[in-house]
């Protein structure tokens, strides 16, 4: 089920060298949020790790790539749709909506994913695993007036 389609990288320089360099290393580097940060107060940017979200482009169609925080938990992974506490959702969160099949590289490794939004019960589970990752999530709920949603994404093997 690997996506398929034109590849347009970012138009944001920080996440487009990123990817590059994750993928270019075969996801050996660029493994934490901070590795092309030069700012000293960014320096604990740095042991957050990330991942790659691979999605289709629910206007373009093209393939499209955004680092996102890992948050990880039984072969399941979270990703949280904070944009940094922006008014609005990110791009990644409608493209998955619109179409769920997305592929997550983690280091090395490459995945089909399959991934659909949680709520209640379940997403309180996974947001506190976020946190625990990432505290500044809580700070980027607090400073928006959406609720930050949380896709899980599962392989998608396992969803048939």
């Amino acid at each position: 089920m690997p996506l398929k389609g034109e590849y347009e990288p970012s138009a944001a320089r920080y996440a487009r060298d990123h990817v590059e360099l994750y993928e270019s290393s075969g996801g050996t580097q660029g493994t934490t949020l901070g590795v092309l940060v030069t700012r000293e107060e960014d320096d604990e940017l740095g042991n957050v790790p990330v991942v790659i979200l691979t999605t289709l482009g629910a206007k373009s169609g093209k393939i499209r790539k955004s680092l996102v925080i890992r948050v990880e938990h039984d072969g399941s992974y979270a990703v949280v749709a904070s944009a940094g506490g922006a008014p609005k959702h990110p791009v990644w969160y409608h493209n998955a909506v619109a179409d769920p099949r997305v592929e997550l590289q983690d280091g090395p490794v490459r995945q089909d994913m399959l991934a659909r939004e949680v709520t209640g019960d379940e997403k309180v589970v996974w947001w506190a695993r976020a946190v625990e990752v990432f505290p500044a999530y809580a700070e980027y709920q607090n400073n928006t007036d959406r609720e930050i949603p949380v896709l899980v994404l599962k392989p998608a093997a396992q969803e048939h």
